[in-house]
């Protein structure tokens, strides 16, 4: 048996915003400033690699430098863009915690078999004051 991790910096997602609610497509905000989700991104970009497996098993040089707690996302059935920080950040050891990650730098909300009209009307999109609030 083996712990794989998924990570994502943006696209979209399909999620409710509480439970028994149905769910919806909704826009992922970009990750937040110190978190693995932007290191990947980060790293991603650099490298102009969209997608990637880590192993986090062996002891090597990217393991030990993920070893630091940092901030990781975690978005399930229930997503609530506007308490992000509060409702889906956590500290986490990304090695401590899972065998491997992998790192979609954009996500596509997955399409149920029979979306009904909440999904089918799309994504909202974030405000336009995003990300400062004011």
């Amino acid at each position: 048996m083996r712990l794989i991790g998924f990570s994502t910096n943006t696209g979209t997602v399909t999620a409710a915003h509480d439970w028994d609610e149905p769910g919806r497509q909704m826009r992922v905000r970009p990750s937040l400033e110190g978190s693995y989700e932007r290191e990947f991104a980060t790293f991603a970009a650099m490298r102009d690699v969209p997608r990637f497996l880590l192993p986090l098993r062996d002891d090597n040089e990217a393991t030990r430098a993920l070893s630091a707690p940092k901030l990781q996302r975690a978005i399930g059935v229930i997503y609530r863009p506007e308490t992000e920080r509060t409702s889906h950040y956590y500290e986490a050891e990304l090695p401590r915690q899972f065998d491997a990650i992998v790192h979609l730098d954009n996500t596509t909300a997955l399409r149920g078999l029979e979306p009904d009209k909440e999904w089918e009307r799309g994504v909202e999109e974030p405000p336009e004051t995003f990300p400062s609030g004011i």
